[in-house]
């Protein structure tokens, strides 16, 4: 069965507790909500995969009403991020418009997802370049989508310095500054830069993303973002003669 149907089908069968556990449980009438929550480590990858996918859903979902409005273009981005098979298209849609009207805040379901990967940050990471997608294609990415994204960023346990890392990773390689997508000051010497991309190319690698069971799409995003990471050093090394 692939995500898709689980998240609705065979979800009762995992130890999906919390807020997210309790959202799927509303959309399929079983008591998803009840069972123990499993947050970390020993958590099994078929229970993280859903997880992930299903809070990737809900916080696009919030993000979508970030800005006070929800365009189509959203909701394209959306389906490009996750390539949705035609006939799961309608829970997936379930699960997205239960978010919308669900009264609660992105809050709990950002903890729970910090709590399940507090061990694996780039899993987190990949979630924000993921909701940034989304964000951006209207072709920008409102104040109040930033802020959203920066709350979040908080939750998932990033720093400030983090933080305007991901951000200029995310906004578009023409424009972001190669210094700030590495992380490191236009001041730093030499082998700090290699340092820093050595470390986010490790922390970024897609097989760390498959090692945890996360869905193609998002593999497929980690190898985009990847490619962003190794061209702001190649261009750093031509600025610095750097061989």
């Amino acid at each position: 069965m692939s995500v898709w149907g689980k998240i609705l089908g065979g979800a009762a069968g995992f130890a999906l507790g919390g807020p997210i556990g309790a959202l799927i449980g509303a959309i399929a009438g079983h008591a998803v909500d009840k069972l123990k929550e499993s947050t970390g480590p020993e958590a099994n990858d078929a229970t993280k995969q859903i997880a992930f996918t299903i809070g990737v859903i809900v916080l696009g979902a919030k993000l979508a009403k970030a800005d006070g409005r929800v365009t189509r273009d959203e909701v394209d981005a959306f389906k490009q991020v996750f390539h949705i098979p035609q006939d799961e298209m309608r829970n997936v849609g379930r699960v997205f418009d239960q978010a919308r009207k669900d009264a609660h805040g992105f809050e709990p379901y950002a903890k729970q997802l910090a709590r399940m990967f507090a061990d694996n940050p780039a899993v987190l990471e990949e979630l924000l370049g993921g909701l940034f997608h989304i964000a951006r294609a209207d072709g920008r990415v409102a104040e109040e989508e930033l802020a959203y994204l920066e709350q979040l960023a908080v939750i998932f346990g990033f720093d400030a310095q983090d933080w305007d890392r991901i951000r200029a990773a995310n906004v578009g390689a023409e424009k972001g500054d190669p210094f700030r997508i590495l992380g490191v000051a236009r001041e730093a010497g030499d082998q700090e830069i290699r340092n820093a991309h050595r470390k986010l190319v490790v922390e970024n690698h897609p097989d760390r993303l498959v090692a945890q069971g996360m869905p193609q799409e998002f593999v497929d995003m980690a190898n985009e973002k990847l490619a962003v990471i190794n061209a702001a050093y190649d261009e750093i090394k031509k600025l610095r003669g750097i061989k």
